[in-house]
């Protein structure tokens, strides 16, 4: 009988470091890309795909994370007094079942690796996914649940791949392909950050995995990689080494790294222009501040 996943593992136990001061006080994962916090456009992915059980791994100073999905009756009393129908509707999308959602800690920042370690309890003998909240990928069809669709056919384990330019390679974990068939791509083998010159490929792997319980195991084991840390990417490879299926999958979308400051200002400028109520005044703000920079040049 073929396997469903109903359990997606979120590591949101990072410092955010890149985007201090701001993330002094506040997760990164609650920033937000134009009026919802990253950690919703993760959460909303992953209830498209199916997703029944959501296992954030957190650290300390990760309360107001906590703090957005629990109720919040006074606001939603205020709101309908003032009869704001649409802010209400918009507030439910933040709601989880009880149940639903499960915190761990992540106690040590031993690398993603490690903090997917942690949900193993959780995850017990189940596929699951993983969810970096800092990936936020617009799609007709979310990113994952075009996996969770390949993982209905192959099975295995697979991880959202992308093209990126060759001196780029060293900032992923970057796939040795075995048979590119496509959409599909059998893999031989992962390198975690390697040098261009010797990258296997230029097929980098972005936040989005589908993964078989093994993976765990060979956690259980690791060895500290790139960085000094235990490394998901490491995990995978090993299983593919040992025949493992292990697929790379070309999603359909476009993917903005949102755990780099240029990133999320490309994430919030293109999902600004995507919306009806704010597309013309934005984009006459930024046909504006070219012209202005071009007069000043």
């Amino acid at each position: 009988m073929k396997k469903r996943v109903t359990k997606a593992i979120f590591p949101v136990a990072g410092l955010g470091t890149r985007f201090l001061p701001a993330t002094k006080s506040i997760p990164k994962e609650i920033m937000t890309l134009v009026d919802r916090p990253l950690i919703q456009y993760a959460i909303d992915e992953a209830r498209e795909a199916g997703i029944k059980e959501f296992i954030f791994v957190t650290a300390k100073g990760k309360g107001a994370l906590e703090d957005y999905f629990d109720a919040a009756p006074e606001l939603e009393k205020n709101l309908r007094k003032k009869n704001k129908i649409d802010l209400l509707q918009e507030l439910k999308a933040t709601d989880m079942d009880s149940g639903a959602i499960a915190y761990i800690r992540q106690r040590e920042a031993l690398g993603l690796g490690h903090a997917v370690w942690c949900a193993r309890r959780l995850i017990g003998n189940e596929p699951f996914a993983v969810i970096l909240p800092d990936d936020v990928i617009a799609s007709e069809k979310s990113c994952l649940l075009q996996m969770v669709e390949q993982y209905a056919e192959t099975q295995g384990n697979i991880v959202a791949t992308m093209e990126v330019a060759n001196d780029q390679v060293s900032s992923y974990g970057v796939i040795d392909p075995a048979e590119d068939m496509g959409r599909i791509i059998s893999v031989r083998d992962m390198a975690e950050k390697p040098d261009p010159a010797v990258a296997p490929s230029n097929l980098a792997v972005i936040g989005r995995y589908i993964l078989e319980p093994p993976v765990l195991k060979r956690l259980n084991t690791l060895k500290r990689g790139s960085g000094d840390e235990i490394q998901l990417t490491d995990a995978i490879a090993e299983e593919a080494r040992e025949g493992a299926a292990v697929y790379g999958y070309r999603f359909d979308g476009q993917r903005y790294d949102c755990g780099s400051k240029i990133g999320y200002l490309k994430a919030t400028i293109a999902f600004g222009l995507a919306r009806d109520d704010l597309k013309d005044d934005l984009t006459g703000f930024l046909e504006q501040t070219m012209a202005h920079r071009r007069a000043a040049e």
